[in-house]
């Protein structure tokens, strides 16, 4: 009997960047085992294109993505939220994701990065770093042994440590 894969939900405010970059690599890193979505408490509508050109550098497939509201997701059966930035782990989240594992991997919003096109690059090329090296701590974790408690504390760790 195969295990239905964990599905998390990459939250920042605008859902245009990180948490855009973090869905990317927890569909391709996660390999059927995680799948993800991303939404925004208060999305931009529109998905950076300096997020997809990283995404494009790295091989990852640039289509499909979309700033959304969480509420897009209230059918969703969200196991783990991962919050991105630090005004979206303040928020309330809606009631649908009353029961679900929160952790916070808070990172600097490379949209508000200004400079030439290479320092913007360098920025997008920070957070793909540092969110490609804690979604593979994420899942490197025994997922399927840990308890909920455990799962919380294991995967904010990683947002504290994993940089």
């Amino acid at each position: 009997m195969t295990q239905k894969p964990l599905t998390v939900l990459v939250l920042c405010t605008g859902n245009s960047c990180r948490s855009i970059i973090g869905e990317a690599l927890v569909n391709h890193l996660g390999a059927g085992r995680v799948r993800a979505f991303s939404a925004g408490s208060h999305p931009v509508g529109k998905v950076n294109e300096n997020a997809l050109a990283t995404l494009a550098r790295h091989g990852l497939p640039t289509k499909g993505y979309s700033s959304k509201s969480w509420d897009d997701l209230e059918n969703e059966n969200i196991d783990i939220v991962i919050t991105v930035c630090d005004n979206a782990a303040g928020e309330v989240c809606p009631a649908y994701l009353g029961s679900v594992v929160r952790a916070h991997w808070g990172l600097p919003d490379p949209a508000h990065v200004s400079g030439t096109p290479e320092v913007i690059a360098a920025a997008f090329e920070e957070t793909y770093a540092v969110m490609e090296k804690r979604i593979q701590m994420f899942l490197a974790l025994p997922l399927e042994d840990l308890s909920r408690q455990e799962l919380s504390e294991k995967l904010n760790q990683i947002g504290s440590d994993g940089e």
